[in-house]
């Protein structure tokens, strides 16, 4: 059952990245959720680099994850995080990449947690 589901996720971000694409104006904010873990990348696509990363892994956040109960207080976090090295990079404006994934959850605790941060999408 969860091959299955993974399979229909996979093709339905091949459709979504048929259409979003990341350029240096506007680069593409991407997330990959795990079961424990949530990935964000802000990627400039034209040149295939990476601009800005943060994820529940990351040791900026570290001391302040142990606080925190649940992954979407915790997704939220790593959202303003991206959001801050981003705007570091002089990067203001993204656009979001679901990953085909469904725009609730941790995946909007995310993307409310990086707008707070400044990004604009």
């Amino acid at each position: 059952m969860f091959l299955r589901e993974n399979k229909a996720r996979e093709k339905k971000h091949i459709r979504v990245r048929k259409k979003v694409t990341g350029t240096p104006e506007r680069p593409r904010l991407c997330v990959y959720r795990s079961l424990s873990n949530i990935y964000a990348q802000v990627i400039d696509d034209t040149k295939g680099v990476t601009l800005a990363e943060a994820s529940t892994l990351s040791k900026e956040i570290a001391e302040e994850l142990k606080n925190l109960k649940g992954k979407v207080s915790k997704s939220s976090l790593v959202g303003k995080l991206v959001a801050k090295k981003a705007i570091e990079k002089g990067i203001t404006q993204v656009v979001f990449d679901r990953g085909g994934l469904k725009y609730h959850g941790r995946i909007k605790a995310l993307a409310d947690g990086a707008r707070e941060g400044g990004l604009k999408f």
